[in-house]
């Protein structure tokens, strides 16, 4: 059987930039400058995402129906114009808990193969 657009399993493995964006969205909207900044706070540095390489993943996600583009929300007062607001959508949020049980199943394995220690055994 050939897996559709539709099917979480064929959007599998997602690169990390567009994990981390999709986690981003994952509490809401948001425009790219503040998805830019969320992946920088969250991943404590380990990842900034610069405008080139944030648009282009971001377009990519939208083209595979993970993102969509909306409308700014209305209470934007100082917020500038020139933003664009980006949405995780229904196929995305599925893609994205597909991406993290995959990615817990291989910290498992690393686990099981003492690649890392059990956050809940005491050393």
């Amino acid at each position: 059987m050939t897996p559709t657009p539709d099917d979480a399993a064929a959007h599998l493995p997602l690169t990390p930039v567009a994990f981390e964006i999709l986690l981003a969205l994952a509490d809401g909207d948001r425009h790219g400058y503040d998805i830019m900044l969320e992946v920088e706070r969250r991943t404590a540095g380990g990842l900034v995402l610069h405008p080139g390489t944030l648009y282009r993943a971001i377009h990519r996600l939208v083209e595979a129906g993970l993102a969509e583009l909306v409308e700014p929300p209305p209470d934007r007062d100082s917020d500038d114009e020139r933003r664009t607001y980006f949405r995780m959508t229904a196929l995305g949020r599925r893609v994205a808990a597909a991406e993290a049980r995959r990615l817990a199943g291989q910290v498992s394995a690393a686990r099981a193969r003492r690649l890392l220690k059990d956050p809940k055994v005491s050393s």
